[in-house]
């Protein structure tokens, strides 16, 4: 297939829309103390903007995604951008917790769009080995935006206050904005759009087994990222009583790994087979989960355990990631948008209810937490086994364009 956008130039674009999303649900975080006191809300309650914004987040891309294969990938992504620009302007000068709820709602129904259509591009543009290429670089350069964003919120709620990292967020929406507006081309052609249902078309994806296989490795390896995160803070600082500016710098030494993983991904399957790659990342997350759980069984909780497990961890998720994100997609080059919105509606929601039960769980030790994240590689294992017992493909389902 040729590619209307070069490598580098889509890899940036999908990079900055991504960026927005990622960048939105983290920059607060050092500034829930202000804004509670702000708002006259307890701490506690500052978890409901969280909600307030995944939830349409996620839900959003069931839209996005099906009318992308109808409109096209343009109109969709600025129309997201626009509505995401309008709630962050809301955040900004709202001065009731009620309101700043529902702009968080507002920004989150709009990035939505980001959400779907970073799974969507690469496939318009690039099938194969140089599909999974540049979801690799891809999924290297969305790890940036979680390092950067609480550092950055922290800093300029200290010069300032926790308002001006809502006015960053809100030009660098506009600014996003005016980048796709004058360097993003269509990358859907008209000729190559799909004006099935949205029920025909979620139908079509989800009916296929390749497809449902690379699902719930995904959901279970993504599940399995969020778990740590949620748990890494509780386990170091409450059960730890490690410093704040220590829990920090451990939080990122895991990135590394991911890093690293995703650029051994397109190696491995380049010079071995995307199969090879996909074993390999899932005996790095069930390695990873182990170097967790074992200790938790005797009871102890370290350090060492923790950072040194998750980053084994986050090594295999990061060759996961690509390589099996290329085999969900690939299949369907008429209903990329549809798969894409499934893929990151779903990772979300999946996160969501695993960490929802987390939450539900004693944390006296990280027993608990390794032997979720064990549980999640033997759902990223079944996934896999599911993909390998009877592959399917679009054709044998029957054609839908």
């Amino acid at each position: 297939m040729s590619a209307p956008i070069s490598l580098i130039k889509l890899t940036f674009l999908i990079a900055v829309l991504a960026a927005v999303g990622q960048m939105t649900q983290t920059m607060y975080v050092p500034s829930m103390g202000y804004m509670a006191h702000e708002f006259h809300v307890s701490a506690a309650s500052m978890q409901a903007v969280m909600a307030c914004y995944l939830i349409p987040y996620g839900l959003s891309q069931f839209i996005y995604g099906p009318l992308s294969d109808r409109l096209g990938r343009r109109p969709i992504i600025l129309t997201g951008l626009i509505i995401y620009v309008v709630g962050s302007l809301a955040a900004l000068f709202a001065h009731n917790f009620t309101l700043f709820l529902a702009a968080s709602f507002i920004q989150g129904m709009g990035i939505g769009c980001g959400g779907a259509m970073s799974r969507t591009l690469s496939r318009d543009c690039f099938s194969g080995s140089d599909l999974h290429k540049v979801n690799s670089l891809i999924s290297m350069c969305l790890m940036f935006s979680p390092l950067i964003a609480p550092l950055l919120g922290g800093y300029l709620t200290e010069a300032f206050n926790w308002r001006s990292s809502y006015l960053f967020l809100a030009l660098f929406g506009i600014g996003v904005t005016i980048i796709m507006f004058t360097h993003m081309t269509e990358t859907l052609p008209k000729e190559s759009r799909s004006y099935d249902s949205v029920a025909t078309s979620y139908r079509y994806v989800l009916g296929n087994q390749q497809f449902q296989g690379y699902l719930l490795c995904l959901v279970a390896t993504f599940a399995g990222v969020a778990l740590f995160e949620a748990a890494a803070g509780v386990l170091l600082g409450g059960k730890l009583k490690l410093a704040a500016t220590t829990v920090s710098l451990l939080f990122i030494v895991p990135i590394p790994g991911y890093l690293l993983g995703s650029a051994m991904s397109t190696w491995i399957a380049s010079r071995h087979s995307e199969k090879r790659a996909l074993n390999f990342g899932l005996v790095a997350i069930a390695l990873g989960s182990l170097v967790i759980f074992i200790p938790g069984v005797f009871g102890y909780t370290n350090a060492l355990s923790l950072i040194g497990g998750a980053t084994i961890y986050f090594l295999g998720a990061g060759v996961l990631f690509p390589a099996a994100t290329t085999g969900a997609i690939s299949p369907f080059p008429h209903h990329a948008g549809t798969a894409g919105a499934l893929l990151g509606g779903i990772q979300n929601f999946g996160a969501g209810l695993a960490t929802l039960i987390a939450a539900m769980m004693p944390a006296h030790n990280q027993m608990p937490l390794g032997a979720l994240m064990l549980a999640m590689s033997l759902l990223a294992v079944l996934g896999l086994y599911r993909v390998n017992k009877k592959p399917m493909s679009p054709d044998v389902l029957g054609t839908a364009h």
